[in-house]
């Protein structure tokens, strides 16, 4: 092939948009200012659904009982939005978006703009999955991300550390969003 022809073909090539899922390491103080909301509950309904716009993907739409309002109101159930899903033999995967099951306990740092459905604050760095070991006691933990069947899977490289107290969790959540509550 001669260079006359090869140099257009590579610059049409090399002119299509890459697209890519970036997330920025959040601490908690950070999903905390940045949240308008954050709920303590327990998942009663997942359903995905096809999303609105121009780009036809897939959102899953979760619904929590709400046990606690560590930041914000919402009242006894909140519905949020996570991209991804499956929808018949169509399915759609958002790397860093977390997967619910009916059931699970949860701690979700949500955010939103106008009349929208609220949308997870950093994606799956924005949810503490809620657990109680075999002595009783509550813990959450961060970055644990759960099958659909609630299994816990290996923590992969750069998830957050281990089970912290629950109720110190809370405490330190609603110390912070006194500090800079919206």
């Amino acid at each position: 092939m001669r260079w006359s022809t090869l140099i257009p073909l590579v610059l049409v090539l090399s002119s299509v948009p890459a697209r890519a899922t970036v997330l920025v390491p959040a601490d908690l103080a950070e999903l905390t200012r940045d949240a308008q909301a954050i709920v303590h509950g327990r998942v009663i309904a997942v359903e995905s659904q096809w999303s609105e716009g121009r780009r036809r993907s897939i959102e899953t739409l979760v619904t929590l009982q709400v046990e606690d309002h560590l930041k914000g109101q919402f009242g006894s159930e909140v519905t949020f939005r996570v991209p991804g899903g499956q929808l018949g033999p169509y399915r759609t995967i958002m790397p860093g978006a977390p997967v619910f099951g009916e059931r699970d306990e949860v701690i979700v740092f949500l955010a939103w703009r106008g009349p929208s459905v609220p949308w997870l604050v950093g994606l799956g760095q924005g949810v503490y999955r809620v657990t109680t070991s075999a002595d009783g006691m509550r813990h959450v933990r961060p970055g644990v991300p759960l099958s659909r069947t609630g299994i816990p899977q290996p923590v992969v490289r750069g998830a957050a550390g281990g089970a912290l107290d629950l109720r110190a969790f809370e405490t330190a959540v609603q110390t912070l969003a006194s500090r800079g509550a919206r």
